[in-house]
């Protein structure tokens, strides 16, 4: 069917009001033109809101497949994790074992200075400073200055990192005296106690 095939002429003086009377050819496109105006009208009011309804869905959809693949993992490594946590807190356990309380700290002051004169070390300066708490211990800082040489530093130095109870020496500066014949060693020696109940 081409143009010059239709006569238009049928298309004028048709009725509205009685579609029924109108020629085959002018039916038919009427019918055409309806469905097409109802196909476009759905997808313009329903169709393409369904259709970003439906990409938001696959995108949700991607995300709880990742979410659960990570899920599964863990949840097959479970037994695992729950072995890593108690491994974790046995070593924590030990550790906290390591720092004194409050009771054991004095006890630990007479250690560090057990070690300095057990290797020869004369003490000039043995000055405990104030407690500077963390977030579950506090730190213990002591202003530590000795006289000696370096075999006995080095001693004390083994001695004190050998103790029960964790102590670290910071700021080491090792000095010729004044006569030039002894060495003198100053030090802040740190302990950490652990806060029992935030105290």
């Amino acid at each position: 069917m081409n143009l010059k095939s239709i006569d238009f002429e049928q298309f004028k003086g048709l009725d509205p009001n009685d579609p029924g009377s109108w020629p085959g050819l002018v039916k038919a496109v009427a019918i055409i033109a309806v469905c097409l105006l109802v196909l476009a009208g759905g997808y313009w009011f329903d169709t393409q809101h369904q259709l970003v309804e439906l990409d938001k869905a696959r995108e949700k959809e991607s995300e709880l497949k990742e979410s659960f693949k990570t899920k599964q993992l863990k949840a097959a490594n479970l037994d695992a994790y729950k072995q890593q946590m108690v491994d974790m807190k046995r070593s924590f356990g030990a550790m906290l074992r390591q720092l004194p309380s409050k009771t054991e700290v004095a006890e630990l002051l007479v250690d560090i200075s057990q070690a300095g004169l057990a290797n020869g070390l004369e003490f000039e300066l043995f000055k405990p400073l104030a407690e500077k708490p963390a977030e579950f211990y506090a730190e213990l800082p002591i202003d530590v200055k000795v006289k000696g040489n370096y075999h006995d530093f080095a001693n004390f130095v083994s001695d004190v990192a050998a103790l029960p109870r964790i102590v670290t020496l910071h700021d080491i500066d090792i000095k010729i005296s004044a006569k030039g014949k002894e060495l003198s060693m100053s030090t802040t020696a740190k302990t950490y106690r652990y806060l029992e109940d935030g105290k």
